[in-house]
């Protein structure tokens, strides 16, 4: 046994000594961890337990770098253009893929293209919430619904920005269930959760993880989820499927990208951090305490996920069409 331990672990060396020359010993500086929307949003709450382990597993420093506007578009489309040396890396939301599609419905040159990003790892991949004030007169999502019905345009929903990972989940709703909502978009998550928060909005398509907290002190109540099935934290939630909407199907993850020109072997280097993170008990804990569930992925089957996950949002975005 211990001489296979020992074969094991010379393996092992074997590979990651190759690996170090080929990267130039990266890093050997800071890493920026962009952020495409302001702090407290999804992408946020899962940046900065993972750059914190990155600190600690690579002993330099791992700033969270918040460059937010344009539903995400400015931030994710400053990493696609920035050197493929390993030291600029994007935590992103589902929306990465959204917003490309957007722009070609208005006729725009999309900021960026999803093949200028390399996937790297998943961390979570949640569906979105469907939450309300908890002192709003609905307590199950038929009444929701039978309410904005009844006052069509009356109900109001916050987001962060038009095809955003906040929006586009409602706008899936309204459409399977026929309902005419009032849209408001704002620069971020955590300002679409504090105007609802705050009464300026009546509900909002959210990841688990901003509301969980707010939800367990009784600030706000969850109505529905848009997953294939239950929340295991939120198992009295029902799905929209469930309730009869089965093209109502999104998921708000969380992954890391870097530029798509970044070589293999720093990409490689890249994925084995990845994995050590995933690995770290305090990132686990961090996520689980902020209503995230590590959901890790890398190599083949992020890639999968992302390619998957991707055709299912244009073809939403497709299906809503132009939002002025």
């Amino acid at each position: 046994m211990k001489r296979r331990v020992m074969l094991g672990a010379a393996g092992a060396l074997a590979l990651i000594r190759p690996l170090r020359a080929q990267t130039g010993g990266f890093p050997s500086r800071g890493v920026s961890m962009v952020v495409a929307f302001p702090p407290g949003g999804q992408a946020d709450v899962v940046a900065r337990p993972v750059a914190a382990a990155l600190e600690r597993h690579w002993k330099q420093p791992v700033p969270v770098v918040n460059r937010a506007g344009a539903s995400g578009e400015i931030g994710n489309a400053s990493v696609a253009r920035a050197a493929p040396d390993g030291y600029t890396l994007l935590m992103a939301l589902s929306s990465l893929a959204i917003l490309p599609e957007a722009a070609r419905l208005f006729g725009r040159q999309p900021a960026y293209e999803l093949d200028q990003l390399a996937p790297i790892a998943l961390f979570t991949a949640d569906p979105t919430l469907l939450v309300v004030p908890a002192a709003a007169p609905w307590r199950t999502l038929e009444e929701f619904i039978a309410d904005a019905k009844a006052r069509p345009g009356a109900i109001s929903y916050s987001s962060s920005g038009n095809y955003s990972a906040l929006h586009v989940p409602m706008a899936m709703l309204t459409g399977a269930a026929g309902i005419d909502l009032l849209h408001v978009p704002f620069q971020g998550g955590a300002p679409a959760l504090t105007a609802l928060l705050g009464n300026q909005v009546q509900a909002l398509a959210t990841g688990p993880g901003p509301a969980a907290a707010h939800i367990r002190e009784g600030r706000l109540r969850a109505l529905a989820c848009w997953g294939a099935r239950r929340l295991a934290e939120f198992p009295e939630v029902p799905t929209l499927i469930e309730k009869g909407f089965p093209e109502a199907e999104f998921y708000i993850w969380a992954g890391v990208f870097a530029p798509a020109a970044t070589p293999a072997p720093l990409r490689e280097a890249l994925r084995q951090a990845m994995a050590a993170v995933a690995a770290d008990a305090e990132v686990r804990r961090a996520l689980a305490a902020s209503g995230n569930t590590l959901d890790y992925r890398d190599g083949d089957a992020f890639e999968q996920f992302f390619r998957t996950d991707s055709a299912r949002l244009q073809r939403a975005v497709r299906r809503i069409g132009k939002v002025e």
